[in-house]
C-alpha cells in the first residue's frame, strides 16, 4: 500500500491555519498545471498557509504520482490517490486540516474537488481547459479560454475570469536551459504508460536506426517522463518485451560519457536521455519530435516544437492505453481479441483529432499518422521534414499562434488567493 508522503516545505512553531488544495491525477497536468501553480504560489510566501495536493482515482495515472510529486518537494502534504476514498470518509486520519482554506481542480474527475471541498468546508476553484461541469458548486471558475467561458450558463459567468493557457508560460521558463550541443536534434517521446512504453520504446528505437541511415547527421534525445526508469525503457526495448519481435530491436547499451547519459541501440543509434524534469530546456531546442499522443503534444505545443504524432494501432495494446469505454473494453481478457479489430477499425473512422494542438485549433495543425504505420515510414517522413526547415518554421508558427500570451500561472494563483480567507489578528 502506497503510503502519505509528507514534505515540510516551511516548518513553522504553529500549525497553519488556511490551506490550498491543488488537485490532479497523473503525470501531464502534474507537470504542466500542478507544478507551476505551486512554483508560482511558494514565491508568493503565503502567510499561515499551507500547501497541499490530493491524487483522484484515474484509470490513465501510473501509480508513481504520488512519489513525483514528493521528490518535487513543493508540498507540505502529498496523499496519494489511493487514500482518497478514506479521505473523504474520515479527513482527520490523515493528519489535521486546518479550518479554512481553497480546493483548486487541476485534473481528473472536476467532481472529485466538488466532494472534496465540501467535506472540508473549503472553498472551490476550478481550472476548466474545455467545460466547467459543476458551475453551481464552484465560487470561482478559472477558463482557459473564451471557449470554456462561453459554455456557461448566463447566471453563471460572473463567477468564471478567463486567466488562458497555463502551458503559455511553458516556453518563457524554458528559455534559461543550456543549450545542446550544436547539431540537429529529433526527439523520442515513447510515453510513460505500459500499454505505451511497450509499442513505443521498440518503434520509436527502429524509427531512430532508420532516420539515422537515412540523414546521417540527426541527432536524438529522449525525455524520460518522472513516472518511469531507464531500466524501464531498455527492458521494453528488449527481448523481455513480447512486442519487440516485430521491430528486431535489442535491449540498447547504457553507457556515460562526459558526464551524460546515452542509450546506444544495437543499430547504432545514440539516443541522449535527459533526465531533468520538466524537461522543457532541451526539448524547446529540438527541430522536430515524434511522440505518442497524450498530454506531451501538449507540452511540445506549448513550447512550440514541430512533431509528428504517432499511433501505431497493429497492437491492441495500444488500445489499452486509450481513454474511455475503449480502453476500458480493451482491458477485458475474454472481450479484447474479439472486439479489439471491430472497435479500432470505428475508432479509425470516427475518431476526430488526437493531438491537443490540433484538438485545440479545430484543423490539422500537427501530422497524425494512425494505422499500421512502420518505424520505415515515419523515418521517411521525419528525414522529409528536416530536409524543409521553411516546412518546420511554418508549423512552428502555427503552433505559436494557439500558445496565447504568457501570464495565466500568475492570474490563476491571484484567483487562488483571492479566495482564501483573510489571516486574522491571531494567526
Amino acid at each position: 500500500m502506497t503510503s502519505v508522503l509528507r514534505v515540510q516545505v516551511s516548518p513553522s512553531a504553529s500549525e497553519p491555519s488556511r490551506a490550498i488544495v491543488l488537485v490532479c491525477n497523473g503525470p501531464g497536468e502534474l507537470t504542466t498545471w500542478v507544478r507551476p501553480l505551486a512554483e508560482r504560489l511558494h514565491q508568493r510566501a503565503l502567510p499561515n498557509t499551507s500547501l497541499q495536493l490530493v491524487l483522484v482515482p484515474c484509470p490513465n495515472a501510473t501509480g508513481t504520482e504520488a512519489d513525483v510529486a514528493g521528490r518535487m518537494n513543493l508540498f507540505d502534504r502529498v496523499l496519494p490517490a489511493s487514500r482518497f476514498w478514506r479521505l473523504l470518509l474520515r479527513p482527520h486520519r490523515h493528519g489535521p486540516w486546518p479550518t479554512a482554506g481553497v480546493v483548486v481542480f487541476l485534473g481528473g474527475d472536476q467532481f472529485w474537488t466538488v466532494l472534496l471541498s465540501a467535506r472540508l468546508g473549503y472553498r472551490h476553484l476550478t481550472y476548466a481547459e474545455w467545460v466547467a461541469r459543476w458551475p453551481r458548486w464552484n465560487d470561482r471558475i478559472a477558463a482557459m479560454g473564451p471557449a470554456a467561458a462561453d459554455r456557461l450558463a448566463k447566471r453563471w459567468q460572473p463567477r468564471c475570469q478567463v486567466v488562458g493557457d497555463l502551458m503559455a508560460d511553458l516556453s518563457s521558463s524554458a528559455r534559461s536551459s543550456a543549450p545542446l550541443p550544436s547539431g540537429e536534434w529529433v526527439a523520442l517521446l515513447p510515453g510513460s504508460k505500459r500499454a505505451k512504453l511497450q509499442v513505443g520504446m521498440p518503434f520509436l528505437l527502429r524509427c531512430a536506426e532508420a532516420l539515422q541511415a537515412l540523414r546521417p547527421q540527426t541527432q536524438f534525445l529522449l525525455a524520460l517522463a518522472p513516472t518511469t526508469s531507464v531500466a524501464e525503457l531498455q527492458a521494453f526495448a528488449g527481448p523481455s518485451n513480447p512486442l519487440q519481435r516485430f521491430y528486431g530491436t535489442q535491449e540498447p547499451e547504457l553507457i556515460e560519457q562526459d558526464g551524460q547519459r546515452w542509450l546506444v541501440s544495437s543499430g547504432g543509434a545514440r539516443i541522449l536521455l535527459v533526465e531533468e524534469h520538466p524537461a522543457h530546456g532541451p526539448l524547446s531546442q529540438c527541430a522536430l519530435a515524434l511522440t505518442t499522443v497524450g498530454a506531451n503534444t501538449a507540452e511540445l505545443g506549448a513550447l512550440g516544437v514541430p512533431m509528428l504524432v504517432l499511433l501505431p494501432t497493429q497492437h491492441l495494446h495500444v488500445m489499452q492505453a486509450w481513454d474511455g469505454w475503449f480502453g476500458l473494453v480493451a482491458r477485458l481478457p475474454l472481450l479484447r481479441w474479439l472486439v479489439g479489430v471491430a472497435l479500432t477499425a470505428w475508432r479509425l473512422r470516427n475518431r476526430g483529432f488526437l493531438a491537443w494542438p490540433n484538438i485545440s485549433a479545430g484543423r490539422a495543425v500537427v501530422p497524425e499518422r494512425v494505422g499500421a504505420i512502420t518505424p520505415e515510414q515515419i523515418a521517411s517522413e521525419a528525414r522529409d521534414w528536416l530536409a524543409e526547415p521553411q516546412r518546420l518554421q511554418g508549423m512552428q508558427d502555427d503552433l505559436r499562434s494557439l500558445r496565447g500570451q504568457p501570464g495565466a500561472v500568475a492570474a490563476l494563483s491571484s484567483l487562488v488567493e483571492e479566495l482564501l480567507p483573510s489571516v486574522g489578528p491571531n494567526h
